[in-house]
């Protein structure tokens, strides 16, 4: 087994990772690590934009009061603050490397902060900054282009993390900790180490988990299961965010309809043509997402209507394709004209507000392993995550990670010896089916019984079927050789469990988490809910 050694192994390449290998660059060796692309991440397909405090009479503390009404209680307000203050600097360094932010007159200098700012369902004020409807994929492109000019940036693409290797599992005397990880090269189909005295896991979160989800196929929640099985504390995996508006129609595969379309004046129809949003909550439109994907959810039920209709139609089709040129286009690709007839929109999975507990600067309980983005839990979003708020955090703490490591004292990693990865009996698989059809079962018993409205008794069933199918998926991962397939549904099959034991654990509705047996908040709720297994419990 080949292994390679590094000063810095970051594995995931969205925004958090991409920003940690930037600015580890400069101080080493530095290998990045990237399921598929550079190019494919969560953060590439965010439309709406990065929320920040810069318009003329915003606030720290302004911005901070909405991500802490968003965050129901849960949210922590000195992480929120430290994260929300750092915002303006990370925005001019993404400007410096050539990230170009909509401003109000077309030739504003690049000096100028005279943005043209979006507004978002739960702000107050209009702080949205935004490069059209295709905000994520501008700042990756351009990240993308830096990163691969740097010479110390050894960049491993269609490279699959499998686990974390950890003194604990090699039972090194001493504290445990991370000294990298194994790979699987998804080209070569070969297994590979890489030994580094810092990770960093940015792995992005766990859409495929859900039948119906607004993230890429390379969303399987990969960082959250291996820190789960190498022992790592999980927090407030309950808290799934269902963007209310994603485009109904079975090519689309749910093609998200950015919050920033409602900041517009888009209003939200039910089957009859009626507006329905002022019966839930006086915010209407601009309720935070939590609220609108569960009125959604709700009139679709009561009604019977297999959708919901965004409306837009007022603001007229010269507007819609300057301000969402992708989103009018490729609405009409699928036969809707945005300017002349309501959407089709249903809610689908598209955040996660839990993940693994991390400080602002990425720091875990494990020595050598900082973890950052949409896979860490540092605090920012408590119950249900704030719109734009998630490439903020991955672009202050992507860069704190780093920041943090390059201050840190190094490890020994590489004087320990990595064992070749073993296949002991297992021999290459027949039976593909039985993987595709579990990977089905999953997303559907998590779509049909831990969705949006959630019960005890559907709890409790999903919660039989997934250890069951835990238990096929670990009979099958030591019976066959790793593929690609079968390391993702391991990944989703324990997600899928946190989520549930987490929401079994919430005796009340509060953000994200909505239950009819326990329909109010619960002040004796109000704290993470903590899943902290031994190390290997989470194993499968």
């Amino acid at each position: 087994m080949k292994t390679l050694d590094c000063d810095y192994l970051v594995i995931g390449a969205g925004l958090a990772g991409l920003s940690a290998a930037m600015e580890l660059a400069p101080y080493g060796h530095v290998i990045l690590c990237s399921k598929l692309t550079l190019q494919e991440s969560n953060s590439s397909r965010a439309q709406g934009g990065i929320a920040v405090p810069v318009a003329e009479g915003d606030t720290i503390e302004a911005h901070l009061q909405d991500t802490l009404v968003a965050g129901a209680g849960l949210t922590n307000a000195e992480v929120a603050r430290e994260i929300i203050a750092a915002g303006p600097a990370r925005i001019a360094a993404l400007e410096r490397w050539g990230v170009r932010f909509e401003r109000k007159t077309r030739h504003a200098r690049e000096t100028d902060a005279d943005y043209d700012l979006g507004r978002e369902g739960g702000h107050s004020v209009r702080r949205i900054l935004h490069s059209g409807d295709m905000t994520g994929a501008e700042i990756i492109r351009v990240l993308v282009e830096q990163v691969r000019q740097q010479r110390s940036v050894q960049i491993l693409e269609h490279h699959m993390a499998i686990d974390l290797i950890t003194t604990g599992w090699l039972k090194v005397p001493g504290d445990d900790a991370c000294i990298g990880a194994y790979f699987l090269d998804r080209k070569n189909n070969e297994i590979l180490a890489v030994r580094a005295p810092h990770t960093i896991l940015a792995t992005g979160g766990a859409g495929k988990v859900y039948l119906y989800t607004s993230n890429p196929d390379i969303a399987t929640g990969d960082g959250i299961a291996m820190a789960w099985r190498a022992g790592l504390e999980i927090r407030n995996m309950e808290f799934v965010q269902f963007h209310p508006t994603c485009l109904y129609h079975p090519a689309a595969k749910s093609f998200l309809i950015s919050e920033a379309v409602r900041g517009e004046g888009a209003r939200l129809l039910n089957g009859a043509g009626k507006p329905f949003m002022k019966r839930y909550d006086p915010r209407a439109e601009l309720a935070p997402r939590d609220i609108v994907a569960r009125a959604i959810d709700h009139e679709m039920k009561i009604r019977g209507d297999s959708c919901a209709y965004l409306d837009i139609t007022h603001k007229g089709g010269t507007f819609l394709r300057r301000r969402f040129p992708n989103i009018y286009a490729t609405c009409k690709q699928f036969g809707f004209d945005m300017a002349k007839e309501p959407v089709p929109v249903v809610p689908a999975e598209h955040y996660f507000c839990g993940g693994v507990t991390a400080d602002t600067r990425g720091r875990t309980a494990m020595a050598g392993l900082h973890v950052a983005g949409e896979t860490a839990c540092t605090g920012l979003h408590g119950a249900n995550r704030l719109a734009s708020n998630s490439l903020l955090e991955a672009l202050v703490c992507g860069h704190a990670a780093a920041r943090d490591i390059l201050e840190a004292p190094r490890t020994t990693a590489r004087k320990i010896r990595i064992p070749a990865w073993k296949t002991g009996g297992a021999v290459p698989s027949d039976e593909a089916v039985v993987v595709s059809h579990n990977w089905n079962e999953v997303r559907t018993v998590m779509w049909d019984y831990v969705g949006i409205v959630r019960t005890n008794r559907r709890l409790a069933r999903a919660l039989r079927r997934i250890g069951t199918l835990r238990r096929e998926i670990r009979a099958y991962y030591r019976d066959y050789l790793v593929t690609s397939d079968l390391l993702e549904l391991r990944n989703i099959a324990a997600v899928a469990e946190l989520i549930i034991r987490s929401a079994m654990m919430r005796r009340e509705s509060r953000g994200l988490h909505y239950t009819l047996d326990y329909p109010y908040l619960a002040n004796s709720m109000c704290h993470d809910t903590i899943i902290h297994d031994l190390p290997g419990g989470g194993a499968v």
